[in-house]
């Protein structure tokens, strides 16, 4: 599932459609639309001309300079792409350029969403940015693991399965500890971790590209000490640590 390296680089992807003028948009699957009319996405955008692009967490959004704006999201195994050489039958909204050029939202699982005006008031400051003081009040607060704080979307947004067992690898900390037994010193390098995680994913194309996660595995080892991972379920997700490096 892309997760906020995932997105970033679909973002970024995006910004070679500013300053284009739409001329069209197909907007027919009424799934991925939701809650919009076929119609309604068209309407409100052709004419207009995309001006920014921005992400929180997972959620991207592109401003036009006097118009809606188009919110957009990956799903599970969505992406982006901007001019491509060819129409694919898994291309389930597009938006059509003045210059011949297209964007495209290309899911085969047919989960990603377009959406006017998206409201993204149910989502935390987005993971990579959040500020100290921040992130010790949402994450350090009541009693959940670690692991499920990281998780969940109204805390910080942009955190997934895989990049959660890397960034607690790398602050070595278990994903089962409680986070009201976490010091203001666990919570700070915590955060050094997710941000310095975050950048080395986007670098280098994704979540699943952390040196934790290519031993992400049954009968996986730990790459700092080599101990045997341990499995389990934290928050309802299936995790990986290490017991030895990890408290």
């Amino acid at each position: 599932m892309p997760e906020l390296p995932e997105a970033e680089r679909a973002r970024q992807t995006l910004e070679s459609a500013l300053g284009r003028r739409i001329v069209g948009v197909d907007d027919r699957d009424t799934y991925v639309c939701r809650p919009h009319a076929p119609g309604e996405l068209a309407g409100a955008l052709t004419g207009h001309t995309l001006i920014t692009a921005h992400r929180r967490g997972k959620f991207m959004w592109l401003e036009t300079e006097d118009g809606p704006a188009l919110g957009l999201h990956l799903g599970m195994a969505g992406r982006i792409v901007v001019d491509p050489e060819d129409v694919s039958r898994w291309d389930r909204f597009a938006v059509e350029f003045e210059d011949g050029g297209r964007l495209v939202l290309r899911d085969k699982r047919r989960l990603g969403r377009a959406v006017l005006n998206p409201d993204f008031s149910h989502v935390g400051p987005d993971a990579a940015q959040v500020g100290r003081e921040d992130f010790r009040r949402l994450i350090g607060r009541g009693r959940s693991p670690v692991k499920a704080r990281l998780l969940d979307q109204r805390a910080i947004s942009g955190v997934g399965n895989l990049l959660a067992d890397q960034i607690l690898w790398q602050a070595r900390i278990s994903p089962r500890r409680r986070v009201s037994d976490l010091s203001v010193e666990d919570l700070d390098r915590l955060r050094r971790e997710v941000r310095a995680a975050v950048r080395s994913a986007i670098r280098r194309g994704g979540a699943h590209t952390g040196r934790f996660i290519q031993s992400r595995r049954h009968e996986g080892t730990c790459p700092r000490d080599g101990s045997l991972l341990q499995r389990g379920q934290v928050g309802g997700r299936t995790t990986f640590w290490c017991p030895v490096c990890q408290r």
